[in-house]
This record gives C-alpha cells, sequence and structure tokens, in this order.
C-alpha cells in the first residue's frame, strides 16, 4: 500500500469547497502500479456489454437465412413475400442504415448518458426492433423494426468498447475487449445456425427475428444491475457537473464493485491515481467539434478512426460476398450450399478470433495488426490472381480466402475495436468512438455497395488487386502511426502516445 510520502505516488487533498489541491503528476514518469482483481470479479461487467456485439453478430447471420425465408412463397407465411431486389436490399441493410443514425445520436448525448445507461438505451432498442420486425404486418414496419434494431448496433458498439475498456483491469484489458470480438462472431454462428434450422419453416424469419428479444433483455437487466464507469463518474467530477468529494466517493464504490474483494483497501488509491491524472492531463473541459480536429484529438482521431477505415476498404465485405461461390468453384459439395459455407467461414473466424483474444495482452497490438494484415494483402493478391490468371485452380481461391478469414480475426477484427476503446483522451472518449465507429458502419456501406458495380466495370480481378494495395497502404500506416497500448492504464496511453 503507497503512502502519501512516497515520491513516486500522487498526492491529491480536497479542499473545503471540495476541489482538487496540491495535485503532483502521477505515474506518468513513476513506477507502474499493478491493479487488483479477479478473473470473476471481471466476468460480468465484461460479458453483460458484450451482450450487444453478440446481438449484432446474430443479426448479420440470422439475415442471410431470413431473406431467402421472406422470399419464399411457401416458407415466409406472408402475402407480400414477392419483394423488388430494393426491398430486399432495405430489410438486409436496414440495421446498416440504423447503426449510421445510432453512431450519429452517440455523438451528441454519449458523454451526458454514459456508458451503462447507453447500453440500457441500446438494449431496450434491440428489444423493441426485434419484436417490431418478428410481428410486423406489412412491409414498411418491417423495415421500421431493422431501423430501430440498427439504432441499438450504433449504440452498442460505441458504448461497450469505452465500458469494458474503462472497467477492466489494464493487464487484461485487450482480452477483454478482443473477446467482445468473439463474442460478435459467435453471435454470427448463432445466426447463421438458427436461419438454416428455421428457414424451411412457415414465417421462420419471424422466429429469426425474434430469437434477439430474450437476449436484448438480457443485456438490460444486466446492465442496469452493474454499476457505472468509475473513469466516465470522474471526468464528470472534473468537469464540474457534480460534487467532487461525493462523486469520488461514489467512483471508489463502483470500483469496488467492479474488482470485488481482490481489490482490498487500494481502490481510494486508484481512484486518486485517476483523478490526479485526469487534472494533468487537461480533462477539465469537454472538447467542442474544432478541438476533435486539433492537437492529441486529432492524432487520437487520426489512429482510430484511420484504423477503422482500413479495416473496412481492404475488403471485408466484398471478401465474404464471394465466399460461397469460392467453395462452389472448388467442388466443394458439403458447402456448396451457402448457409453450410457461411456457418463453416463462422466457426473459423471464431478459432482465429479465439487465439487473438489469447495472445493480444501478450504478443501486443503492434505484431497482431502487422502479422496479420500481412497474410490479408497476400490472400487479396492471390484472389486477383485467380480470378485474373488461374480460374483453373480453384485451390489458389479456397486457400487466399482461408487466408483473409484467419488473418482478419487475428488483426483488424479485434485489434481495430481494442485501439478505438484505448487511444482516445477521456473527455473526447465519446465523441471519438462515436466518429469511429461512424466511419465503420459508412465504410462498411461503401463497399458492399460499390463492389458490384466495380466488379462489373473493372472485374472481380482487377478489384481485389486494388484491395491488395489498399491492404499495403494499411500496413505502412500501421508501421508509422500506430502505437503499442499493451500492458499501459489508459490515461498512461494518453500521456506517452498524444
Amino acid at each position: 500500500m503507497a503512502t502519501a510520502s512516497d515520491p513516486e505516488q500522487p498526492i491529491v487533498s480536497f479542499t473545503d469547497k471540495g476541489e482538487i489541491n496540491n495535485v503532483r503528476e502521477p505515474l506518468l514518469k513513476g513506477e507502474h502500479h499493478p491493479e487488483n482483481y479477479s478473473i470473476r470479479s471481471a466476468i460480468l461487467p465484461f460479458l453483460f456489454p458484450a451482450f450487444g456485439g453478440l446481438l449484432y453478430g446474430y443479426d448479420i447471420g440470422a439475415t442471410s437465412s431470413a431473406t431467402i425465408s421472406i422470399e419464399s412463397a411457401t416458407f415466409s407465411g406472408i402475402s407480400w413475400y414477392d419483394l423488388s431486389s430494393v426491398q430486399l436490399g432495405l430489410v438486409t441493410s436496414g440495421s446498416l442504415y440504423g447503426a449510421l443514425i445510432g453512431s450519429a445520436v452517440a455523438f451528441k448525448i454519449a458523454d451526458w448518458l454514459g456508458r451503462r445507461r447507453e447500453l440500457i438505451v441500446s438494449a431496450l432498442f434491440y428489444f423493441v426492433g426485434a419484436l417490431v420486425t418478428a410481428f410486423a404486418p406489412v412491409y414498411v414496419i418491417m423495415v421500421i423494426g431493422r431501423l430501430l434494431y440498427g439504432v441499438g448496433i450504433g449504440l452498442a458498439m460505441h458504448a461497450a468498447p469505452m465500458y469494458i475498456a474503462e472497467t477492466a483491469p489494464s493487464q487484461i484489458r485487450g482480452q477483454l475487449i478482443s473477446l467482445k470480438e468473439f463474442f460478435i462472431v459467435f453471435g454470427m454462428l448463432v445466426g447463421y445456425t438458427v436461419g438454416s434450422l428455421l428457414v424451411e419453416t412457415v414465417a421462420g424469419w419471424r422466429y429469426m427475428y425474434g430469437v434477439s428479444a430474450p437476449l436484448a433483455v438480457i443485456m438490460g437487466i444486466g446492465m442496469w444491475w452493474l454499476p457505472s464507469s468509475p473513469r466516465w463518474i470522474l471526468l464528470c467530477a472534473i468537469q464540474g457537473k457534480g460534487e467532487l468529494q461525493g462523486l469520488r466517493e461514489k467512483a471508489i464504490c463502483c470500483l469496488c464493485q467492479l474488482r470485488g474483494a481482490a481489490i482490498g483497501d487500494s481502490a481510494p488509491r486508484q481512484v486518486d491515481d485517476i483523478l490526479s491524472e485526469l487534472s494533468q492531463l487537461s480533462e477539465e473541459k469537454e472538447a467542442t467539434i474544432g478541438e476533435m480536429l486539433q492537437g492529441k484529438c486529432l492524432k487520437a482521431l487520426t489512429i482510430g478512426a484511420g484504423l477503422i477505415l482500413f479495416q473496412q476498404i481492404t475488403g471485408q465485405p466484398s471478401v465474404l460476398y464471394y465466399a460461397a461461390k469460392i467453395f462452389q468453384d472448388a467442388g466443394f459439395s458439403a458447402a456448396a450450399d451457402a448457409t453450410r459455407a457461411s456457418v463453416f467461414l463462422a466457426l473459423l473466424k471464431l478459432i482465429m478470433t479465439g487465439v487473438a483474444v489469447v495472445v493480444v495482452d501478450k504478443l501486443g497490438r503492434r505484431p497482431l495488426l502487422l502479422g496479420g494484415v500481412s497474410g490479408i494483402a497476400i490472400s487479396l493478391f492471390l484472389l486477383g490472381s485467380y480470378y485474373t490468371y488461374l480460374g483453373n485452380v480453384p485451390a489458389v481461391a479456397v486457400t487466399a480466402l482461408l487466408l483473409y478469414v484467419g488473418c482478419y480475426q487475428l488483426s483488424f477484427g479485434p485489434i481495430g475495436w481494442l485501439m478505438i476503446s484505448e487511444i482516445f483522451p477521456l473527455r473526447v472518449r465519446g465523441r471519438g468512438l462515436s466518429i469511429s465507429v461512424l466511419v465503420n458502419f459508412g465504410a462498411n456501406a461503401l463497399v458492399a455497395f460499390a463492389f458490384s458495380p466495380l466488379q462489373v466495370l473493372l472485374g472481380a480481378g482487377t478489384v481485389f488487386f486494388i484491395f491488395g494495395g489498399i491492404a499495403v497502404l494499411s500496413l505502412l500506416f500501421i508501421f508509422f502511426i500506430i502505437p503499442e497500448t499493451k500492458g499501459l492504464t489508459l490515461e498512461e496511453i494518453e500521456a506517452k502516445y498524444l
């Protein structure tokens, strides 16, 4: 237990008005103090926010089968099953548009709501969106349900990484945030599996979408039970949004609830460490939109949004779009059915994400990004070669596809979300993540919608070569711009790299 006379510790005292007094620079130039925690106490503060990712992944998987069910004259159970390509596209991408809306809304309200309440609101949108979609009597109501569900996705993918990052012990923060990506992929696998079981059931699409509702209830109840993020509470204290001493005590109480008995009597010291660092790092004022585009805020935005942008424009939606066709060309009869191929790929994604979770806090972020994206570049050039020169060797395409999926889940998949949750200063973390999430969903939509016209105009081989070139550029971006944040507290990351 550190004492007030320890030269490496912050000295925090309070005036009669409850203001911080006599703060010296903590930890940034001194010894790092490991955070006391138990694995058992870290599970629930991760699990319930991660349900937001599970519900996102489930929607991706279930929709692939739901669209088949909706269009079936035999199994749709509706009279308006004969949808145009545009109408079907709105069913498929409605949640994506809703996610864009949710991300934009988060930019304005996230810091006011706080991470915990934003996740509760997200669960509510998930629940309402799932029920509206499942019980939709007409097409328009279905699209509204898809949009509402998408708003839940946007809020969850914004708030979950922040809540996990701000409440997780620094020693396992990387593993826990990467495990959220594992939950997204697991949700996809569950969605594909449920879809394959219900695709030939009358009105099966209603059950596929309805399954999300009880999961959203679990998420909402869990987040209601969990405490607020101590760092968010202390940010409110620093910014004068409440009485400092009272908010400090509340933060200590929340930290004790998050860490359990393992924290012992070190909670007040840890809270004072964070308070002192926030004071030293000038977190007192809320960031304006103009400030987001200058200084360390711009540097964090370049790192976070840049990495998320490269995550999407290296062709992830397009490669998966071609997956079923590649398996068919290779003659894999067991995987010729699109649903079975999707389940197989989801299993591979799940396994490789699990590998990333195990090693991210041992190897670090940069080695996984550099190694994984190198594999992505090679796989994209192989796919380009297959569609240009090697059309009679389908094994090349299958190898490239599996290499791409595996390397993506080792690198861009989990590390992209991990980096954006770590890199932003606390006072701009809400707005910074909302911009990054907007970039994610916007770039995803752009790549998904632009691929078909580009493929017709240039040919699939040329498009994959272009994606390969972008992957090489992303390698340069990672090598020169992305820092290594392994083992550092969020405040130390800001002090060291921004």
